[in-house]
């Protein structure tokens, strides 16, 4: 249905995409793997038409035997969200701040066929129910802003399936979601595409996604496709070497760092509890009130890494946002290096400093204003400036594999996982005792996050610093991680060693989310 023959794309005489040849037939699942800046959201782009400025392409994009390079905007308007729709990778950015969740859906529909608000508003209530947001929790009233990243992520995909285009492009779907989530995000696109006789393009960086749901793979690496084939013979053969690099680097765990025995913990939480009073349901019902912490215990010692994991909306970031002293507790205490931790100004700057903190959304975490060096001395503020901070600026970012020659750009400029890069080279900057990792591997390719997490792992050994792991992906948390703490409806219901937890789960939640996590099968892996 959809093909691109000897694609390109050159910007300001550099080109980013080279001679792309895709097939994207009804009803087949194609999977779109490479590292980050390898082009593979370049080529999503050039297929909707959604290049960025003084962007020039090459080469045929056909519909229907149709080259899409040679339309107009308007007419590409009417192909978008009706032929073809596109989850974007970070759905905060991709949602209107200003609308609800409803009349977000409903503006596609409306748009498109000329549906009546009313009309329009019951398909959008349809497809938010489908992708796991039903009511009364999640009625059309909601803004982006009250749903947690993963909750964000599934109305992005309301939105981009409430056409059932023919071509849905997914750029990085599961990125933000829980492993029992995305199994079911995963089990829906597969019943559109078979239920539906859509074509699917898949973009991820999870080579285990792609073996569960892909027909057919696609490699990229510096703007061209490298190999390509069927899933199951691809992932047997691997005839390139840089797909046996992304194969190995999946699999790749960093070095175990002993942890020091020490009585006083970096970080203690005891008996905390946050609440949220919700809308009321009726004009004179009570307010009902969410208990989205509930009573959560937990120590983390200096050079410990603890992994905190759970489904989304289980409580993790509300419980991270109140050690970070950014919201209040209605019960309990909360201790960093043995000095309480308060909410707002309140809290000292030299016990803030001693905390840093790694975003899910590394977009949203920065001023799109300020450039790189600006972005990275952020944190200079808490502890005063040095003199060598240039030097500093770009020894953080040589630690995270960018150019130290980056620091003159601007946010916008870098890939998903090349933001998430910048993100931890902030917290890394002044040295803190505590490290707080919301999903900062999530958005990274396979080899990048290898040596981010070989470099998490080095400055544990090297400086003692401590980490919270909150991450969806438990083959990270299993790899970089001394213990898990697994949550469920605002506690922590198991918790243990890394390794006993996961291979021999107790608590249903647990034996839940190690069942979803997704696996490439061993007679695939190539000997």
């Amino acid at each position: 249905m959809i093909e691109t023959r000897d694609l390109s794309v050159t910007i300001n005489g550099r080109a980013v995409l080279r001679d792309v040849d895709l097939r994207l037939e009804p009803a087949r699942i194609t999977g779109l793997v490479g590292e980050s800046g390898s082009g593979k959201s370049m080529t999503a782009l050039a297929i909707m038409g959604l290049l960025p400025h003084g962007a020039v392409p090459g080469g045929q994009v056909l519909l229907d035997g149709q080259n899409l390079l040679d339309l107009p905007e308007a007419a590409m308007c009417r192909i978008r969200g009706n032929r073809i729709g596109m989850i974007f990778q970070e759905p905060m950015t991709a949602l209107n701040p200003l609308m609800n969740i409803g009349d977000q859906v409903a503006e596609v529909l409306r748009i498109h066929h000329d549906m009546s608000k009313d009309q329009a508003l019951i398909r959008a209530r349809e497809r938010l129910d489908r992708v796991g947001l039903p009511e009364p929790r999640f009625p059309l009233s909601l803004y982006p802003h009250e749903l947690s990243g993963g909750q964000r992520q599934r109305v992005a995909i309301a939105l981009a399936i409430a056409e059932a285009p023919d071509l849905l492009i997914a750029d990085e779907p599961t990125t933000a979601l829980d492993v029992t989530t995305q199994a079911q995000i995963l089990d829906l696109l597969r019943d559109l595409v078979a239920s539906e006789g859509m074509s699917l393009l898949l973009i991820t960086h999870d080579l285990a996604v792609v073996a569960g749901i892909a027909d057919h793979v696609a490699v990229m690496k510096d703007g061209e496709v490298v190999e390509e084939g069927a899933t199951e013979t691809l992932f047997r053969t691997q005839s390139h070497p840089y797909t046996r690099a992304l194969f190995a680097a999946s699999r790749h765990a960093p070095a175990r760092v002993p942890v020091a025995a020490d009585d006083t913990p970096i970080l203690s939480v005891r008996e905390a509890v946050r609440e949220y009073v919700l809308p009321r349901p009726s004009a004179f019902a009570p307010h009902p009130v969410l208990r989205a912490v509930d009573g959560v215990s937990l120590d983390i010692q200096d050079g410990e890494s603890v992994g905190l994991v759970g489904e989304s909306g289980c409580g993790k970031s509300t419980l991270t946002r109140a050690i970070l002293g950014l919201d209040p507790l209605q019960g309990g205490e909360i201790r960093l290096d043995g000095q309480a931790v308060t909410a707002g100004a309140a809290m000292p700057a030299d016990l803030r400093a001693k905390v840093q903190v790694v975003f899910q959304d590394p977009f949203g975490s920065f001023d799109p204003r300020w450039r790189v060096d600006r972005l990275i001395a952020e944190p200079f503020h808490l502890t005063g400036r040095p003199r060598d901070w240039r030097q500093r600026i770009a020894q953080a970012l040589a630690e995270v594999g960018i150019e130290p020659s980056a620091a003159g750009r601007y946010v916008h400029e870098f890939s998903g996982g090349q933001r998430q890069r910048l993100a931890i080279a902030r917290a890394l900057i002044i040295r803190p005792r505590l490290i707080v990792l919301d999903e900062a591997v999530s958005a990274l390719d396979v080899r990048v996050r290898a040596q981010v997490l070989d470099l998490l792992a080095e400055l544990r050994r090297t400086h003692g610093m401590a980490y919270l792991f909150i991450s969806h992906d438990l083959g990270v948390v299993r790899g970089v991680t001394d213990r898990v703490l697994v949550m469920d409806k605002g506690s922590i219901v198991e918790e243990g060693p890394t390794m006993s937890v996961m291979d021999k789960p107790q608590h249903p939640t647990t034996q839940r989310l190690m069942a979803a996590m997704p696996e490439i099968p061993e007679e695939w892996r190539m000997s």
